[in-house]
């Protein structure tokens, strides 16, 4: 076997994971104990003065977690068995057996048994399964004893002792030799007494135990599992039918494990429970994620890992999570697993998934996020890229894209809510770099409010110009007279809210002196330009750019009506928003206007239920969308209509567990907004910030959770884990 590569989750081409990070420390300020301060804001009030005197929300504490890392190991044979033994990883390809060294290495162990294709630790000692034979290691990886002749389908510890099982009987381990545990008449079954005519008792003939698929240990009698299901051997009678209540779901059994109270079967329908005599499932109704199971392992805190055909499941504190392929294993298919203190190993047939269990809070998190993207190479010029793999030259590459604006307005967002909960002076040199960066996309383009999506620097940068634009269109780029730079144009509603959210935050938490000023006129300029402009948003060709048009001819159109109470509510806290910082009686009357057209009416119901909102509002309740309006809406300290729509796209959005529009709505308006189920999400997330391809069209446990109504269709929301 060769190993391909130690593929760990840690470098991280994509920055898709900036609203978590933006959502950390909006959660560090808002929502958790002991990490707020109190900051000015606008016109000098404080926060207390307009935050909900009596918030409904319970506050969540930072509290240490544990945070999975993942790493793959990618292998060019399927990887049958894995165990730990001794603190080395031992795994089974092919028949051959391997350790994996501290930093990743496969080793063929030289001089082992061969045919192995299972792997076991028992009663401190390390045994390996093969077609014909059983071996138990003495000491190192070549001082071996062949304890048995023929194919064990089966080990287990059972009242102190090991027990090995064929296909046809048991035996147990007693100082190098396998004995048969069959007692000397034979197996009885539990009705092998027979009352003859005249009164007297004779025995019938004894029964088989055959075919064996596996056995266990549970509440100190030895079970069996065969095709027609669980039996038990209690001294010499073989009792075929201990379950009372129940019945086995699948004739497909892959494993049996004993775990404290529960006797649990995999099978090709889900897992099988035995508690006592009572036999129950754990399948798609219960919230099982996947059906088809392979393999069972006890985990490190009462927890029961589960291999599936399509990844591992891990079921804990009455959940399940989910580990699929690409994200956390080289392959669906889980063939065994091994546990090791707070290290689990899956053996698949790309490699082995390995998932590391750390001590985490959610401010820790911030911070790893944080120093990746600085060691990733993400940061330029003040503005946070993306980066994609160029396969001709081997490199990362920073991607100057449509949205470099709106990434780097989480990143600035982050930075305002990090420094008001912290008052750390680094967080405000990065704000007040990042909000420089932000006004320089507004001062490229010469135009005053119309701004850039992105700034390229000739024969400097490494890459290549975007030649698609939105909706299908050509790219606009456009060049600086002196040359130096070209910058993209056909900006959109999504960068225009970015540059309000941020640079407002930016006025409010973090700018001194003449940075309040900077802030406050960069965003009046775009109000203006949209205002002059016939509320578009114009292109340098003297065009409305594709997606920037708040004008009601648009939002009577087939592409505008549907997006007219979101449009509708970006524009109002535009106008709310420059009229807050700038005074101009201009943004009065233009929200005057926006109000004769009754774009209030759309904002009540912003929440549209329709195909193309349900892809806005998932796409669009981030810096894009309209938390970040509602938060300028709100910020501005002006009375609004707010709470009708807040409160209906509040329940169409809170199946979706959205951590960053759950801590703004519980924030802006004090009413209960599940901030321990927005903590958990924004836990859940794993720290590989790669940009994966998944489906979990497969699953089994989609349906809305009880609470939860889909008024928008589709399912429940699934864990960031497993995507």
């Amino acid at each position: 076997m060769t190993c391909r590569g130690r593929a760990s989750s840690l470098p991280s081409p994509s920055i898709h994971t900036l609203e978590l990070f933006d959502a950390c420390y909006l959660a560090c300020l808002v929502l958790l104990d002991g990490t707020c301060r109190r900051f000015d804001v606008t016109h000098g009030r404080r926060t207390d003065d307009f935050a909900p005197s009596h918030p409904l929300y319970e506050r969540v504490a930072d509290d240490v977690y544990l945070q999975e890392v993942g790493e793959k190991i990618v292998t060019d044979k399927p990887v049958s068995t894995v165990c730990v033994y001794d603190a080395t990883v031992y795994l089974a390809s092919d028949g051959l057996v391997y350790t994996i060294s501290g930093d990743g290495d496969v080793a063929e162990v030289d001089g082992a048994p061969t045919g192995i294709k299972r792997l076991e630790v028992l009663d401190g000692a390390r045994w390996g399964v093969s077609d014909d034979a059983l071996y138990r290691y003495v000491s190192g990886d070549i001082d071996v004893e062949r304890v048995y002749d023929g194919a064990v389908v089966d080990l287990c510890l059972h009242n102190g002792a090991v027990y090995a099982a064929t296909a046809d009987d048991v035996f147990r381990y007693d100082d190098g030799d396998l004995v048969n545990v069959k007692p000397a008449t034979g197996w009885l079954s539990s009705d092998s007494t027979v009352v003859m005519a005249d009164g007297t008792q004779v025995l019938a003939d004894p029964v088989e135990l055959a075919p064996i698929e596996r056995i266990a240990s549970y509440c100190g009698t030895l079970y069996v599992l065969r095709p027609g299901g669980i039996a038990l051997l209690d001294g010499a009678v073989f009792q075929t039918e201990p379950v009372d209540w129940g019945m086995m779901p699948s004739r497909k059994h892959r494993d049996m494990l004993s775990l404290g109270s529960r006797l649990c079967i995999a099978t090709g329908a889900g897992v099988a429970e035995l508690r006592g005599a009572a036999l129950t499932m754990l399948d798609g109704d219960t919230r099982l994620p996947y059906e088809d199971t392979i393999c069972l392992a006890a985990g490190f805190d009462r927890d029961l890992w589960i291999g599936t055909t399509a990844g591992a499941i891990r079921q804990v504190d009455g959940e399940f999570h989910f580990f699929g392929a690409d994200h956390w294993l080289p392959s669906g298919r889980v063939n065994d697993i091994a546990v090791d203190g707070h290290a689990v190993y899956i053996a698949t047939d790309g490699g082995i998934g390995v998932i590391r269990y750390e001590p985490y809070t959610l401010r820790k998190k911030a911070a790893f996020f944080e120093r990746d993207l600085a060691a990733r190479g993400h940061q330029r010029l003040g503005f946070v890229h993306q980066l994609y793999w160029d396969g001709e030259n081997k490199q990362w590459l920073r991607e100057i894209s449509d949205n470099d604006g709106g990434h780097t307005a989480h990143y600035l967002a982050a930075m305002c809510f990090k420094y008001a909960a912290t008052g750390d002076e680094s967080a405000r040199r990065e704000a007040v770099d990042a909000a420089a960066a932000m006004i320089w996309l507004q001062r490229i383009t010469g135009s005053d409010g119309f701004f850039a999506r992105s700034i390229w620097a000739n024969n400097v940068d490494q890459g290549k110009l975007a030649t698609q634009g939105s909706g299908g269109l050509p790219a606009k780029w456009y060049e600086t007279d002196d040359g130096l730079w070209t910058w993209k144009g056909d900006t959109s509603s999504d960068e225009v809210n970015g540059h309000f959210y941020a640079m407002a935050l930016f006025h409010d938490l973090v700018a001194q002196g003449n940075e309040k000023q900077l802030a406050a006129g960069h965003l009046e300029r775009i109000a203006r330009h949209i205002v002059e402009n016939g509320w578009v948003l114009r292109d340098m060709d003297g065009q409305p750019t594709r997606w920037g048009r708040w004008d009601p001819d648009y939002l009577l159109t087939p592409y505008g009506f549907e997006s007219r109470g979101l449009n509708g509510m970006e524009a109002q806290a535009y106008m709310w928003t420059a009229a807050a910082l700038s005074g101009d009686p201009m943004f009065r009357q233009g929200l005057a206007q926006l109000l004769e057209w009754r774009y209030h009416t759309y904002t009540v119901r912003e929440a549209h239920v329709s195909a193309r909102e349900r892809r806005d509002l998932g796409r669009r309740t981030g810096v894009s969308g309209d938390a970040p309006a509602a938060h300028v809406l709100r910020r501005s300290g002006i009375a609004f209509d707010l709470p009708a729509g807040g409160a209906r796209h509040w329940e169409v959005l809170r199946m979706q567990k959205v951590p960053f529009f759950n801590f703004m709505y519980g924030g802006l308006t004090g009413n209960d907004c599940e901030a321990a189920a927005a903590v958990k999400h924004l836990r859940e997330w794993s720290l590989d910030t790669v940009s994966h391809s998944y489906r979990n069209s497969h699953r089994a446990d989609l349906a809305a959770e009880p609470g939860y109504t889909p008024y928008a269709g589709g399912t429940r929301a699934i864990s960031p884990r497993a995507n």
